[in-house]
């Protein structure tokens, strides 16, 4: 039986939505990801870096805008000792810069995707997937690259149908 992984990243804190800051306890992602692991059988990893990016907004996304310009690969907090066991990645993060977040990038950097097929989640305020689908192919060579979800973060609580359509699109409901 094909085995998921969904790995993600999440960011609380003050967050934008449609216009104004709001402070989240969990994030627009990690909702979206709730919302999965209801709907189908799947293991989930987060994607979390050693030293976050500050909980004020305007300051995060300054950090995350110098970590994309120096191509960084921040340190997560673990990983897992390997993905060999999972046929198939739902890979779900934010829209930093119309990319993945860096840590993302330092996730995908330190597997092999050979033979995967990678399902990519992205939330956002208006930016859609920016180039993020482009940079996970270029990223995870010998993998499958799904056609992507994009979800208005200020909408995620009502993104369970279009998730559902999305994994069913997809085969794995």
């Amino acid at each position: 039986m094909a085995k998921t992984l969904i790995a993600f990243f999440s960011r609380a804190d003050e967050n934008y939505f449609g216009g104004a800051m709001r402070y989240v306890e969990v994030g627009n992602t990690e909702i979206a990801v709730g919302k999965i692991m209801k709907l189908i059988d799947a293991d989930s990893f987060k994607i979390e870096m050693k030293t976050p990016y500050s909980a004020d907004y305007m300051t995060c996304i300054d950090e995350a805008k110098k970590d994309l310009q120096k191509k960084a690969r921040p340190e997560l907090t673990s990983m897992p000792e390997s993905i060999d066991g999972y046929d198939t990645i739902i890979l779900a993060y934010p829209n930093y810069w119309g990319t993945i977040p860096m840590a993302v990038f330092t996730f995908l950097e330190s597997f092999d995707f050979s033979g995967k097929t990678i399902l990519p989640l992205c939330t956002h305020e208006g930016s859609g997937m920016g180039s993020s689908e482009r940079d996970i192919k270029n990223t995870c060579k010998g993998s499958e690259l799904a056609k992507g979800l994009a979800i208005t973060g200020s909408s995620v609580e009502s993104s369970g149908p279009q998730i559902e359509k999305w994994l069913k699109t997809n085969g794995l409901i």
